[in-house]
């Protein structure tokens, strides 16, 4: 063989080996490639993974999409996990979203998918520290600023909420109130209606600005945004039972008897309502039996109570909050929204309550 024969050998022999050492190389990077991608799949973690009972939940989104089936579901702007010490699933609703056909106000919130009745009962706990609620609206609007985190509703009649449970910081207080509504179920024509509001922590939601940017005087037993606290709402045999917990403050309970009312005439209604219901001229009574008989379901998540609504038209429920159009990235970054972590939950038929 000659000298050119053997040149020509030891080029080819050093292409094939630069080839294989190529295709080596890029094996190598992408079996690395894809370790690390399913390293990053398996330390990801959905709703689902912290809080197993979500599979007796629909939700809603803050845009408006809902599901069903909760497994392995999130979404990078209303519903996802953060790692925080704790495993923590986030709920985020903007001011101005889409909203459920009966409401003007956004949700990201879970949904009971059993019904059940006052006598047959049922009961739900949550723990969880508000992180957020919307920095702009009118202070004189009772819903301004707050958001629900817990509601039964019922699914029958006028499907009004014989529980939402709220909390409220105006935006120049450090604390904010914990408070608890329960909305008559209307004898007749439901325009009528109203909430009555008891005060866990704070004010009710009856405490509200002199004027659009004057807030009352900060509540001195409120709790912080990121402050944890939990509630159990427990119905068992018609009675609604009622309890708050928080590390530092008084533990709360109440009862409220679901299958007969408080508000049969209108000498029963609460000096309250007609303080505040007065503008938008509501005063109806109850039905005797209350929600007595009428299918219920549980609700938990961030129900932001702020909208874009002007105040002119109600000034209990219209915030007239700044909504951007509807552009949800500028509501984030200004302000308007409502923002709640949960760490635990749970759901399940009602017990008889401690002796």
């Amino acid at each position: 063989m000659g000298q050119l024969d053997n040149n020509i050998m030891n080029n080819t022999i050093r292409v094939l080996f630069l080839s294989l050492l190529s295709i080596s190389v890029i094996c190598c990077s992408t079996s690395s490639n894809n370790q690390e991608e399913k390293a990053q799949e398996s330390q990801h973690k959905y709703p689902s993974d912290i809080i197993p009972t979500l599979d007796q939940w629909s939700i809603m989104l803050g845009n408006g999409e809902t599901h069903k089936d909760l497994k392995n579901l999130d979404h990078k702007d209303y519903f996802y996990t953060v790692d925080d010490e704790s495993d923590w699933v986030i709920y985020k609703a903007p001011d101005g979203g889409i909203t459920s056909p009966n409401s003007h106000n956004t949700r990201t919130e879970l949904g009971q998918k059993a019904r059940w009745t006052p006598k047959s009962g049922g009961k739900l706990s949550g723990t969880l520290k508000v992180m957020h609620v919307s920095t702009s609206g009118d202070a004189r609007v009772a819903s301004t600023h707050s958001v629900v985190v817990g509601q039964i509703h019922s699914d029958d009649g006028h499907e009004n909420e014989p529980l939402k449970i709220f909390y409220k910081k105006f935006p120049s207080h450090k604390k904010g109130s914990v408070f608890w509504n329960y909305e008559i179920n209307t004898e007749g024509d439901n325009s009528a209606r109203w909430d009555y509001s008891t005060a866990v922590w704070g004010y009710d939601m009856s405490e509200v600005g002199t004027d659009s940017d004057t807030y009352p005087t900060e509540p001195e037993d409120g709790i912080e945004l990121g402050e944890e606290f939990s509630y159990e709402v427990n119905v068992y045999e018609g009675i609604m039972y009622l309890t708050f917990n928080s590390a530092g403050h008084e533990t709360k309970t109440f009862t409220k008897n679901l299958q007969a009312t408080d508000y049969l005439t209108k000498s029963d209604i609460p000096q309250q309502i007609w303080a505040l219901y007065s503008s938008i001229g509501r005063n109806g009574t109850e039905r005797a039996n209350a929600y007595e008989g009428e299918l219920q379901f549980f609700k938990q998540g961030a129900y932001n109570q702020t909208n874009g609504r002007d105040p002119e038209t109600n000034m209990v429920w219209s915030s007239g909050s700044e909504t951007y159009g509807g552009d949800v990235e500028q509501q984030y970054a200004n302000g308007s929204y409502a923002e709640v972590w949960f760490r635990a939950s749970s759901v399940g038929p009602g017990t008889a309550p401690d002796q």
